[in-house]
């Protein structure tokens, strides 16, 4: 099984950017940390981050045709790309939407994603730990 797990804007700040709300653990941690759990499970994981949003979109077409699933931490983009919600409707394959933070217990204007209805899910709050949530429901699901 091949997952995709993409990350959005500022998520390269992880560690540095906000450490009250998204803790001191580095993008760089998370991917690592990530990767490990999935080869222990027989996942190959491989991880992106851009603040881009075009070359997200790039990457989850480039998905359909490679992958098994992909995770994807929008960052702000949750909240208004329009166009990452119509590449991720746009694949075959299931597409988890995870945010660190809680989304729905901050600011109003995070606790909507245009996103999340195209999506198998959304996992959100749980810090880091919400990547291997997903890696983990992309398998059950995978074996129903």
């Amino acid at each position: 099984m091949d997952i995709l797990i993409l990350n959005g804007p500022n998520l390269n700040r992880l560690g540095k950017r906000e450490p009250d709300i998204y803790g001191t653990v580095t993008l760089k941690d998370i991917e690592e940390k990530t990767a490990d759990y999935g080869s222990k499970k027989g996942i190959t994981v491989t991880c992106k981050q851009s603040n881009w949003e075009g070359q997200l979109i790039d990457w989850i077409h480039e998905a359909a045709e490679k992958m098994d699933g992909i995770i994807i931490n929008p960052g702000a983009f949750t909240h208004y790309s329009y166009a990452i919600r119509d590449a991720a409707a746009s694949i075959d394959i299931p597409v988890i939407e995870v945010h660190i933070s809680n989304i729905h217990a901050r600011e109003d204007f995070r606790k909507n994603s245009v996103i999340a209805p195209v999506t198998g899910g959304q996992i959100s709050g749980f810090g880091p730990a919400g990547y291997e949530m997903a890696i983990d429901y992309l398998v059950r699901r995978k074996n129903i």
